[in-house]
């Protein structure tokens, strides 16, 4: 395990299985917690000088703010569906309370303008197919310029099917260069299942997928980790991809990504080695078994 590969529970916390927090070492920008709420349970949160989004992973919940309740549908899991979401500004306290029980992602960022409070629902999540063929993945922009309106985060969550490729080409965004390519830090959580066509005699397999981050020549970094359900993988700099599911794994990832720039933007640059692979797009077709979920989407041809 490498400092930027976090297996699960590494970095639990007083009550949280996943915090990771803009401020350690070689860290700067972005953050996310996950916390697991019985049916009942609540957890209260004051931003500081973050933006917060209240995420449910499974089951759903309320945020309470300035002493209203307002409520988040939510999903069976990751895998169901898009959820209704919720943005919290900086210096504000919160609270997320779940009748049922539930398990709540917090992706945060460093923030330096006060943005109002929102709720996104789940018809309001453009759900995107990027890629073709093996590449082919699905990508439910919840929290992009565009459809979520923040100072400085960025996030999305990706499903890739079972034997397919995502963050392919690899790519970067570590140096401003305007209108070309935005410093974002990024961060990777996985969650992972056995696809439908796996026997029933397996069941209770351990599944697993595969991450890639290597450096620049001039900013070193290398990352290979088979990653499981509830694993991290931290991008502060470098080229990242392909995120592989295996034969017989479909997986999920939760991105989240800020930087140092005043304009909120996704721009990223192609390692120039791979970069063709997307001129393959234009002869193959995007996967048939996506989209995962009742979700209607669109085209698309970026990460």
């Amino acid at each position: 395990m490498t400092e930027w590969f976090r297996r699960a529970g590494s970095t639990a916390y007083e009550g949280f299985e996943v915090m990771v927090r803009p401020g350690e070492p070689d860290w700067h920008h972005s953050g996310l917690s996950i916390r697991t709420l019985l049916p009942g349970q609540s957890v209260e949160i004051d931003t500081g000088d973050c933006e917060y989004i209240v995420l449910p992973l499974s089951g759903s919940a309320e945020v309470i703010i300035d002493g209203e309740s307002v409520p988040l549908a939510g999903r069976a899991d990751v895998f169901a569906g898009a959820t209704d979401l919720a943005y919290i500004p900086r210096g504000t306290t919160f609270a997320v309370v779940s009748a049922g029980g539930a398990r709540i992602a917090l992706p945060n960022a460093k923030a330096a303008k006060d943005v109002p409070f929102q709720r996104i629902a789940a018809e309001d999540v453009e759900t995107e197919l990027r890629g073709a063929g093996v590449s082919s993945r699905q990508v439910r922009n919840f929290g992009v310029p565009g459809v979520l309106d923040a100072d400085s985060i960025i996030a999305c969550e990706v499903i890739t099917p079972v034997g397919n490729w995502s963050s392919y080409p690899p790519h970067k965004h570590d140096e401003h260069k305007p209108g070309k390519e935005s410093e974002l830090e990024e961060i990777y959580y996985f969650e992972l299942q056995l696809s439908d066509d796996v026997p029933e005699g397996v069941k209770g397999n351990d599944p697993i997928g595969y991450q890639r981050v290597y450096g620049t020549d001039d900013r070193p970094i290398d990352v290979l980790a088979e990653v499981r359900s509830g694993d991290l993988v931290l991008v502060p700099h470098g080229w990242h991809g392909p995120a592989m599911a295996p034969p017989g794994y479909d997986m999920y990832y939760l991105n989240v990504m800020a930087g140092p720039g005043t304009e909120r933007q996704w721009l990223i640059t192609d390692d120039p080695q791979h970069a063709w692979v997307r001129e393959l797009w234009n002869t193959q077709h995007i996967d048939p078994r996506l989209p995962f979920g009742k979700e209607e989407s669109v085209g698309g041809d970026e990460l």
